[in-house]
């Protein structure tokens, strides 16, 4: 399992290192931004487009109402979550509506990026690990399975870890750690991809190789090289 002769550029503290990938046993992967395809002035625009003029204040990363963060974790139920950014945005209509401008910003499941990953799979442990919602995953599961004659977006890892369903989100170092103690994982022999800095700051607080995909770029530029000799 794992290997190979490419070399990789981690972020560690504010840092670039090289890791090589020969120390690499197991990959851990976001799923926004690097797997499926975003856009969240998508869904800033839909919110607007209703009536919710200052929704951006309140959406990305840093979420400025607590709620948004609750659903990202499961405290609050679909319904709760609707309601919330009906409240937040003055809105009068219907939940599917409002299901409609929060789905927005998911676009679509590349096809080179699930060819990786099934390439990947016979090398190394893959995991999934993504901060999301349930609304958001029904929307993704649509997606995939409208994208693939065949399988699901879970079975392309070895274990699929959602936020909503964990109880935990990134950066939070206890929900890497978790998902390292569940899988017997040995974090410096585990690679965090993710194109939010923040979480993959947080990885490498839990001991994990973390690697920052930066804007414009996909995990088709890691530089993975699978035709090496692998051991």
């Amino acid at each position: 399992m794992g290997g190979g002769q490419s070399q990789l550029l981690v972020e560690r503290h504010g840092f670039s290192y090289i890791c090589s990938m020969k120390a690499i046993k197991n990959i851990i992967f976001d799923l926004g931004g690097v797997l499926i395809n975003l856009d969240n002035k998508l869904t800033e625009k839909a919110f607007v487009d209703l009536g919710a003029k200052d929704f951006a204040k309140y959406f990305g990363h840093g979420f400025a109402a607590s709620f948004f963060k609750e659903y990202e974790i499961g405290k609050i139920s679909d319904q709760e979550f609707i309601d919330n950014l009906r409240s937040l945005g003055n809105l009068n209509v219907p939940d599917e509506v409002i299901i409609r401008a929060w789905d927005a910003l998911l676009l679509d499941f590349p096809k080179e990026r699930v060819e990786l990953l099934k390439r990947l799979k016979c090398h190394y442990r893959l995991f999934l690990f993504s901060n999301t919602n349930a609304l958001h995953m029904k929307a993704v599961c649509r997606i995939f399975d409208s994208t693939f004659a065949s399988g699901t977006l879970d079975e392309l890892f070895e274990r699929a870890y959602y936020s909503n369903e964990l109880g935990m989100r990134k950066p939070d170092v206890a929900s890497y750690l978790h998902i390292v103690n569940e899988n017997k994982l040995i974090p410096s022999e585990t690679l965090f991809v993710d194109d939010a800095l923040v979480n993959v700051e947080g990885a490498n607080e839990a001991g994990l190789q973390g690697y920052f995909i930066e804007p414009g770029k996909t995990i088709l530029d890691i530089g993975f090289k699978l035709n090496a000799t692998f051991s």
